[in-house]
C-alpha cells in the first residue's frame, strides 16, 4: 500500500490520526490519544480451533429411558493419535452426558460439573440435579463463553430421567439447545439420523430395539466416518439407574477393493 510510506513506520491516515498497525489507549481526549506501549504479547489470544477432535454422539429415547453412545478416538487432525478417550459420562443416577469436538474442552466442563456433584452431595438435602437442569445450565455456559469470542469448541448430549420420564437434549457451542426423541451430532447428524427416525417413525421403541438401532448406527458411522473408530461407549439411563458398557464393532472390509473414486 504505497499511501502507508514505510511499512515497518507508517505513516498516519491523516495528520495527528491513527497510525496503522498500532496499538492505541481507548477511549481517551485528543490530547491524550498516542499509541500505547503495549505489544502483541501483551494480549490474550484464545483458540481459533480445536486440537484434539472427537466424532459423533448419537442419542435416542425409548419407552422407559434413553441411550447414548460415543467412540473412544481422540484424532490429531487426520491422525488417530489417542484411542482411549471416553466421552459418555455419568453425572449422577438420573443423568448421562456424551460430548463430541475438542477433547480438552470436554475435560474442563467435565471436571465443572463433577465438582458441582460433589457439592451437592455435601449439602445432603437429598435433591438431585436433573437432566433439564443441567440442559439448561449447559446453555447458560456455552452461550456465555461463546459472547467473549472464546467459545468451548463442543456439542452435548444431555440424556436423563426428569420426573419419571425421559429426557434427551443438544446443546452446541453457540448455547443452540433443543430437545428431541433423536440427537446426533457431527457427521452422525446427516447419516446416524434418517435410521434412527426411521426406527422411532415405526412406533414406540423397547430398549432392546433402541440399543439395537443404535449399534447399526455406531456401525454405519465406523464404515462412513474417517474420524470413527471400532471402540465405542454405549450408555443407558432407565429409573433403574444407568449402565454404561464398552463394546467393539466386528468389522469386515472384504469388499473394499470393490470401491471406486469417481
Amino acid at each position: 500500500m504505497a499511501f502507508m510510506g514505510d511499512t515497518m513506520n507508517p505513516t498516519p491516515l491523516w495528520q495527528n490520526g491513527p497510525s496503522p498497525g498500532a496499538f492505541y489507549n481507548f477511549p481517551g481526549n485528543a490530547s491524550t490519544i498516542a499509541p500505547s506501549r503495549h505489544g502483541v504479547q501483551d494480549f490474550t489470544a484464545h483458540s481459533a480451533s480445536p486440537i484434539t477432535t472427537t466424532t459423533t454422539v448419537i442419542g435416542v429415547k425409548f419407552d422407559k429411558g434413553c441411550v447414548i453412545a460415543g467412540d473412544t478416538l481422540g484424532s490429531y487432525g487426520s491422525l488417530a493419535r489417542f484411542r482411549d478417550c471416553p466421552r459418555v459420562m455419568k453425572v449422577n443416577d438420573l443423568i448421562l452426558l456424551g460430548c463430541g469436538g475438542d477433547y480438552a474442552d470436554f475435560q474442563y466442563l467435565k471436571d465443572i460439573i463433577q465438582q458441582k456433584i460433589i457439592d451437592e452431595r455435601c449439602v445432603g438435602d437429598g435433591l438431585q440435579l436433573k437432566p433439564r437442569s443441567l440442559h439448561c445450565w449447559l446453555t447458560r455456559v456455552l452461550y456465555n463463553k461463546r459472547s467473549k469470542m472464546d467459545p468451548l469448541w463442543n456439542s452435548y448430549v444431555v440424556a436423563g430421567i426428569q420426573d419419571g420420564e425421559p429426557f434427551l437434549g443438544a446443546v452446541d457451542k453457540l448455547g443452540t439447545a433443543y430437545e428431541d426423541a433423536v440427537i446426533s451430532n457431527g457427521l452422525g447428524a446427516y447419516m446416524a439420523t434418517p435410521l434412527l427416525r426411521d426406527a422411532v417413525d415405526k412406533g414406540p421403541l423397547d430398549q432392546e430395539t433402541a440399543i439395537a438401532v443404535v449399534r447399526k448406527s455406531m456401525e454405519v458411522l465406523f464404515y462412513r466416518d474417517a474420524r470413527a473408530f471400532q471402540r465405542y461407549q454405549l450408555g443407558v439411563v432407565t429409573a433403574e439407574g444407568i449402565k454404561i458398557t464398552d463394546e467393539e464393532l466386528k468389522h469386515d472390509w472384504s469388499l473394499a477393493h470393490m470401491i471406486q473414486m469417481k
